[in-house]
C-alpha cells in the first residue's frame, strides 16, 4: 500500500497538469453541446437533405420536427453526442496545451500567433482520430426520424457499421474532409479566442479583465468577455471550414441516402454538392443553423473551459 500511495503522489505531482486540463476540457465540451443539441440534429438533417425536412428552412424544421417527433425529437442522437463530446473536447484541450508547450520550448517560441495556429490544429486532429467512430454513430442516429428507425442505438449502430460497410473502415467514413475541416477550424478557433482575449486585456482592462495575480500578466478575462470572444473565434473559424463540414456529413451518412454512390471520396463529394445544389442551398446550406449553434457553443465551451482552469488554480493569463 505505501508504495502504491507514493506511486499515486508521484503521479499526480508529474501529470496533476494534464489531468485537471482534461477534466476542465471535458466538461466544457459537454456544457456546450448540450446547450445547443437541438440545433445540432436540426443542422444534420438539413446538410444531408432528409426527405422530411429538405424543403424547410432552419426554424420551420425546428417546429416540423417538434410536431413529428416531439420536443425530445430536437435531443435525438444526443446519448451518442455527450460520449464522444466528453473525451473528444478533453483531448483537444489537453492536447492544446501540450502541443503548445512542446512547440513554444522549440521551434516556435517568438512566433506566438503561429504557435497558436499550429498548437491548435495539431490538437483538433488529434481529437478527431480517438473520437470520430462515435461522431459517425452519432450522426446516424440523429439523421433517422421516428417511426423509420434503422438503428436502434450506439451498440446496434457500431455492430452494423462494422459488419456491413467494412469494418472499421466503415467507422472512417469521411475522416479526410473531417481532418482537412478540422485542422484550421480549430487552429483558428484556438487562434482567435487567445488573440481576441489579448486585445481585450490589453485595450479594455478594466471592463472585460479583472485582478489575478497567480496568472501571467496579473489580469484574466471576466465571464462575459469570454463568451464574447470565444463566440467571435467560433464564428469566424466555421465560415471558412463549413463546406467540408457538409461534405463529411454527407459521407457519413452515404448508407441512409439514395444517391450513396455518388459520395466514393471527399472531393467527388464536394463536386457534387456544388454541381447539384450550388454554394448557396449545398456548400452552405445549413449554415445560418451552425452560426446559430457555434457561437453560443464555443462560447460556452471556451467560458466553461477558462473558468475550470481558475478553479483549478491553472495559469489563464496573456501569453506574449
Amino acid at each position: 500500500m505505501p508504495d502504491s500511495d507514493n506511486d499515486v503522489i508521484k503521479f499526480w505531482k508529474k501529470h496533476h497538469k494534464f489531468v485537471k486540463t482534461f477534466v476542465a476540457g471535458g466538461f466544457a465540451g459537454c456544457c456546450a453541446k448540450s446547450f445547443v443539441a437541438p440545433f445540432d440534429r436540426v443542422k444534420i438533417l438539413l446538410q444531408a437533405h432528409n426527405q422530411h425536412y429538405k424543403h424547410l428552412g432552419v426554424f420551420s424544421t425546428v417546429g416540423h420536427v417538434i410536431k413529428k417527433e416531439g420536443y425530445l425529437g430536437l435531443y435525438k442522437g444526443n446519448g451518442a453526442q455527450m460520449v464522444r463530446i466528453f473525451p473528444y473536447a478533453a483531448i483537444q484541450f489537453a492536447a492544446y496545451e501540450h502541443y503548445k508547450s512542446m512547440l513554444k520550448d522549440s521551434l516556435l517560441e517568438h512566433h506566438s500567433n503561429l504557435l497558436r495556429l499550429i498548437s491548435g490544429s495539431m490538437a483538433g486532429i488529434t481529437a478527431v482520430l480517438f473520437t470520430y467512430p462515435l461522431d459517425v454513430i452519432r450522426a446516424r442516429l440523429a439523421f433517422q426520424v421516428t417511426g423509420e428507425d434503422v438503428y436502434l442505438g450506439i451498440a446496434h449502430t457500431f455492430r452494423c457499421i462494422l459488419v456491413e460497410e467494412g469494418g472499421v473502415r466503415g467507422l472512417y467514413k469521411g475522416f479526410v474532409p473531417t481532418v482537412l475541416g478540422m485542422a484550421p477550424y480549430a487552429g483558428l478557433s484556438f487562434y482567435g479566442f487567445e488573440t481576441l482575449k489579448r486585445m481585450c486585456l490589453d485595450h479594455f482592462p478594466e471592463s472585460c479583465g479583472k485582478p489575478c495575480p497567480e496568472n501571467t500578466g496579473g489580469l484574466v478575462l471576466v465571464i462575459p468577455a469570454k463568451l464574447l470572444c470565444g463566440g467571435l473565434a467560433g464564428a469566424f473559424a466555421q465560415t471558412l471550414s463549413y463546406p467540408l463540414d457538409v461534405a463529411r456529413r454527407r459521407m457519413q451518412l452515404a448508407m441512409m441516402i439514395p444517391e450513396s454512390y455518388k459520395f466514393t471520396g471527399w472531393l467527388s463529394t464536394l463536386s457534387y454538392v456544388y454541381q447539384d445544389d450550388g454554394i448557396r442551398n449545398g456548400l452552405y446550406r445549413g449554415l445560418s443553423i451552425n452560426y446559430i449553434r457555434v457561437v453560443p457553443s464555443v462560447a460556452v465551451s471556451f467560458c466553461v473551459y477558462e473558468t475550470l482552469k481558475q478553479w483549478f488554480h491553472l495559469d489563464t493569463g496573456i501569453e506574449r
